[in-house]
């Protein structure tokens, strides 16, 4: 199975469907991404845009999902910034906090307002 990310003009990602591999198919029985894009357009409008996305990622960085930005100069899914202090890693596409997580079992959530990991208790 394809799957591939309906973006819309400031490149967000609106939906992200899954199309049968066949219906990527050229003559000469070849997967290309533009046929699949013709397919998506000719299900939903021909105005609409479309990117392929890797479920496992091993294209285009991160398999896209709804609020994602499509970086056209990475040619890359980026996911929402989830946090002002934290970073892009150029070479994931994925956002990194200014300090590493704990590396242990406990649960933590980022506190932005003091830049720390804060242990969640049950």
């Amino acid at each position: 199975m394809a799957h591939f990310a309906e973006i819309d003009d400031n490149n967000v990602v609106l939906r992200v469907i899954v199309v049968s591999n066949n219906e990527l198919l050229d003559v000469n029985g070849v997967e290309r991404e533009e046929i699949g894009v013709s397919f998506c357009q000719s299900l939903y409008s021909s105005s609409t845009r479309w990117k392929q996305t890797s479920y496992n990622s091993s294209f285009r960085k991160n398999y896209a999902g709804i609020g994602y930005l499509y970086d056209q100069n990475r040619d890359a899914f980026v996911p929402q910034k989830p946090f002002p202090s934290w970073t892009l890693n150029e070479q994931t596409c994925l956002w990194e906090p200014p300090i590493v997580r704990p590396n242990d079992s406990k649960r933590y959530d980022w506190n932005e307002p003091t830049l720390s990991w804060i242990e969640v208790t049950p």
